[in-house]
């Protein structure tokens, strides 16, 4: 009778580490920021790292608690390329961080890092917000952005698209 009490704390015990290891795998880990600030008028440091938040207005760029927050319908132009188009960099603006040029090349091109590239207007003065982003992670915010904001990005024609 003396075994039967320890298998009972020994299972509770196992039963108590197995239920808090499954605690911890179930928790949701921290988005990891897949966006990079690389060029635009906006005042936030060069390589800023967020994400890019979609809503039905709009959608943010969240980097170090700052929020650049830009609705659909002020949007004059959207890109996605793997350099920044001159449309996007000759523009007469204010930038804070100038783009940066690049000569993409077209046998690395795959694991590249591409711009994401968003003219828009507030006050009637032209902005403009330059990500730096993976294909990869770019993919699926094309689709919704598209659906959300009723126009279309343009997409740099490429192999893998």
């Amino acid at each position: 009778m003396t075994g039967r009490p320890k298998l009972k704390v020994t299972l509770a015990w196992a039963l108590a580490i197995l239920l808090a290891v499954g605690a911890l795998a179930a928790r949701e880990e921290p988005l990891r920021p897949q966006f990079k600030y690389a060029a635009g008028t906006e005042n936030l440091p060069e390589g800023c790292e967020g994400n890019l938040e979609l809503t039905q207005e709009g959608m943010g760029f969240r980097c170090l608690g700052e929020v650049v927050s830009i609705p659909f319908a002020s949007i004059t132009r959207m890109q996605y390329r793997s350099d920044i188009s001159p449309k996007i960099s000759r523009l007469k603006v204010m930038w804070k961080i100038r783009p940066p040029y690049s000569v993409p090349v077209p046998l690395l091109r795959a694991r590249q890092h591409r711009f994401f590239a968003v003219a828009y207007r507030v006050d009637s003065s032209t902005h403009v917000l330059v990500l730096r982003v993976r294909p990869g992670v770019m993919r699926p915010y094309l689709a919704e952005i598209d659906l959300k904001a009723h126009r279309r990005v343009e997409v740099e024609h490429l192999e893998e698209y």
